[in-house]
């Protein structure tokens, strides 16, 4: 008779290194040193440490103890709840709170009442050294004369000099095994130890059950995703797990194999999604893009037919002077990569998990609510329109940020002439999105950026607010039936003053222009140079390639 086998995959999830991980050189004291005092201090506090670390303690710990200020003490603690998928009500039930602050000791009281899981705050925080810089090892290691990480090929297959982050699967991997024994020894607890020798230290059920926070498990041939903890403790994996029934532990060194013997790629990552994804057939206009006509079109594609709805991945790739739109079951949930896109419209107008925007120019890119983060990396001339939880901006270069996000944009490293500004358009979906997402109009933190890293120090500030001036709605040109009939939570009201104004002057000048007196021959000349000026702005501006776009039917 056939005897079933079951076997075991298990890989590097990369989220908590695509958006966790900031991108940054990480602060000094979050070195595994200090990372080991925080574990057993937060051991000793009680319930407010331990197995779940309460904001005042880890507040003591980071401005008492570790000498952090006390926005980047928030920073990091806001930064993994990002990462934890609860419920949407959830989420707007906290917005609802500090929504009805009054005074900074009621927001204080709100953020004492949050607490997070330890043990995965703390390898939250061990993954901000991914991106530490050290001289020693890159001359050891490469020979190189100064420190580049190893990366993964990118889209087209050449390697990237700019960190195009969520790309480095095979560097994420690397990561976790060349730290492995570092991690697990970081989640031991002092009553799981068995005796003075530290190859017998032990792992708890707890600590198994967050190592899931950076490692997935599948038993079906990578058909499916399985917690952790789930798939150690299965009876066919007990023993090479090392598990114990007596004890209820796992020995640290037979957990350790049995990891290092079957961590592999991410059968559900954009390598996979790249080489064996669904090519998507969405409509693309443009003045310049005709089906015939030879010319390269943007790549599309999924995972969607194979991967779990956690894993989900819509890359975009090279889509270049076309307008491209999509509203589907498809992208809902999904993490989005947008990558070397230029001269492009992009509106993708449904909920989706989280988005990666890199190496993209000249392009508009509409975003329905995003879950988690918006990330944009090494773009120049962007401008992006959203509603998220977070934007974190790296390496970019005169973008603009229509943003309603309920976290404080993070102005990370390499920037310059970066301009943000109040969240100004709607669809008619979007509020309905905005509750899947988990998404409340207040807070909104857009106008208040947290600078990150040392160039930050000495130089003039990277950004600027829009000026009211410069400030227009921006309508988005596609029919959805919804309830959403305006811009959630309205416009701030110096942009709305702005706005009216502007409605004067042009009122203004159609009456001036209709007192005139012109003659029949003298309107019709009048009207030929003012369309003569339009079109010459359609072209200077670059909006004639968006309007071809959208005259063009979609099939």
């Amino acid at each position: 008779m056939a005897t079933f086998s079951m076997s075991v995959s298990l890989w590097v999830k990369p989220e908590p290194f695509n958006f966790g991980a900031l991108q940054i050189p990480p602060h000094p004291k979050l070195s595994m040193h200090y990372l080991k005092k925080i574990a057993v201090y937060a051991k000793t506090k009680g319930k407010g440490g331990f197995p779940r670390l309460t904001y005042p303690t880890w507040k003591r710990i980071a401005c008492s103890k570790m000498g952090l200020p006390e926005e980047e003490a928030w920073l990091y603690f806001e930064g993994f709840d990002l990462l934890d998928r609860c419920p949407p009500e959830q989420r707007l039930q906290i917005a609802e709170l500090f929504t009805d602050c009054k005074t900074p000791e009621d927001t204080e009281q709100v953020k004492n009442s949050l607490s997070v899981n330890t043990c995965e705050f703390l390898l939250y925080l061990f993954l901000q050294q991914v991106y530490k810089i050290s001289l020693r090892t890159s001359l050891v290691s490469t020979g190189e004369e100064w420190p580049m990480r190893a990366r993964s090929p990118d889209i087209e297959g050449r390697s990237s000099g700019v960190g195009a982050k969520s790309m480095d699967e095979n560097a994420h991997l690397m990561f976790i095994l060349n730290n492995l024994n570092a991690i697990l020894q970081l989640l031991v607890e002092a009553d799981c130890f068995v005796g003075a020798n530290s190859s017998e230290n032990r792992l708890s059920i707890t600590a198994v059950e967050a190592l899931g926070f950076i490692i997935a498990a599948s038993t079906d041939k990578k058909r499916s995703m399985r917690p952790l903890l789930e798939v150690a403790l299965m009876q066919p994996f007990q023993q090479k797990s090392g598990f114990s029934k007596i004890s209820q532990t796992f020995s640290l060194r037979t957990f350790e194999s049995w990891l290092r013997a079957n961590l592999g790629s991410n059968p559900f990552g954009l390598s996979v999604c790249i080489s064996a994804g669904r090519r998507l057939s969405w409509p693309a206009t443009g003045s310049d893009y005709k089906e015939d006509s030879g010319q390269k079109r943007g790549r599309i594609a999924t995972n969607a037919q194979f991967a779990p709805k956690e894993c989900k991945i819509i890359i975009l790739s090279q889509v270049g002077k076309q307008t491209l739109a999509k509203c589907s079951k498809t992208l809902e949930g999904a993490a989005v990569k947008i990558h070397r896109c230029h001269y492009a419209y992009i509106y993708l107008l449904s909920p989706l998990r989280s988005v990666s925007i890199e190496k993209c120019r000249h392009s508009t890119i509409v975003l329905g609510s995003v879950e988690s983060t918006v990330h944009v990396n090494a773009c120049e001339h962007l401008t992006l329109i959203t509603t998220c939880r977070r934007l974190s901006v790296n390496a970019s270069t005169l973008c603009t940020f229509h943003a309603l996000t309920s976290t404080r944009p993070l102005i990370l490293g390499g920037n310059d002439s970066i301009i943000l500004a109040p969240y100004h358009t709607h669809y008619s979906l979007l509020e309905e999105h905005m509750a899947k997402s988990g998404i409340a109009v207040t807070p909104n933190m857009w106008d208040k950026p947290m600078c990150l890293g040392p160039e930050h120090r000495q130089a003039s500030p990277v950004w600027s607010l829009m000026l009211p001036r410069d400030f227009f709605t921006f309508v988005i040109p596609f029919s959805i039936e919804g309830l959403t009939s305006e811009i959630p939570g309205g416009l701030p009201s110096k942009y709305e003053r702005g706005l009216t104004q502007r409605e004067k002057n042009i009122k203004t000048w159609q009456k001036t222009v209709k007192e005139s007196g012109l003659s029949e021959q003298q309107r019709k000349q009048f009207q030929s140079v003012v369309e003569a000026k339009f079109q010459a702005w359609l072209d200077d501006s670059g909006h004639r390639r968006q309007l071809d776009g959208l005259a063009t039917p979609s099939k």
